[in-house]
């Protein structure tokens, strides 16, 4: 018998031991589970606002907001020039188009009759009205550049419309121009003084058929 009562007590003891092991053993899945969820959450969290954060940038284009290109050609070099700053830098284009274009009797300044004569000689035939000088979004853009032809030293004055119409506050204006033999002189100078507002930089002037590598050094140089 008491042999009996002896091995009872013994298979007791190894039933509790049992049953303490199990329950100290899913005890511990338990924390394992409630600390793995825990960094899931935070792994989740974390690439949600990663995320958020490239999404924002993607929506302005850059973390310095966007840049747009404004710029008046005449025979089509600025144009070029235009359109190779837009592919350096992944900027927006705008054209700037005069009510009543100029033909090419308009623009021989060799003929003391036509019409960019007759407006050089006479500033109030200067004010040039553009088809619009509206931009949409323009308050995304912070850099803008502004391009020209050269003539008489100046800016070609279809550009004064665009300028004087808009609000450069808090924008970075590069202005830039072609000309066969003038350089770009005050014409820089004197549109920042016709806006009023905005950080106008030095800017450039090319020749008629500028090399495309040599516009992408400029504007690389620019550090935008």
């Amino acid at each position: 018998m008491k042999v009996k009562k002896i091995i009872s007590m013994i298979l007791v003891s190894v039933a509790a031991i049992s049953l303490l092991v199990g329950c100290g053993s899913s005890g511990n899945n338990g924390e394992e589970e409630s600390t793995q969820q825990t960094v899931q959450e935070k792994e989740t969290n974390n690439t949600t606002q990663d995320q958020r954060n490239t999404e924002a940038v993607s929506d302005t284009g850059s973390e310095n907001g966007k840049t747009l290109i404004v710029y008046y050609s005449a025979t089509g070099n600025t144009k070029a020039v235009a359109n190779t700053i837009a592919e350096t830098t992944g900027g927006d284009l705008l054209e700037l188009e005069p009510v009543e274009p100029y033909s090419n009797e308009d623009l021989d300044w060799t003929d003391e009759s036509s019409r960019v004569s007759r407006e050089y000689e006479n500033e109030d035939e200067r004010d040039v009205e553009l088809v619009s000088t509206e931009v949409d979004d323009w308050e995304s853009y912070d850099t803008v550049f502004i391009g020209y032809p050269i003539w008489w030293a100046i800016a070609a004055w279809p550009v004064n419309d665009f300028v004087e119409a808009n609000d450069f506050t808090g924008k970075t204006v590069i202005p830039f121009c072609t000309s066969a033999t003038s350089g770009m002189g005050e014409s820089g100078e004197l549109l920042a003084e016709l806006a009023g507002t905005g950080d106008w930089q030095e800017g450039q002037r090319f020749r008629s058929g500028a090399d495309d590598k040599e516009i992408q050094e400029w504007v690389e140089s620019l550090g935008l």
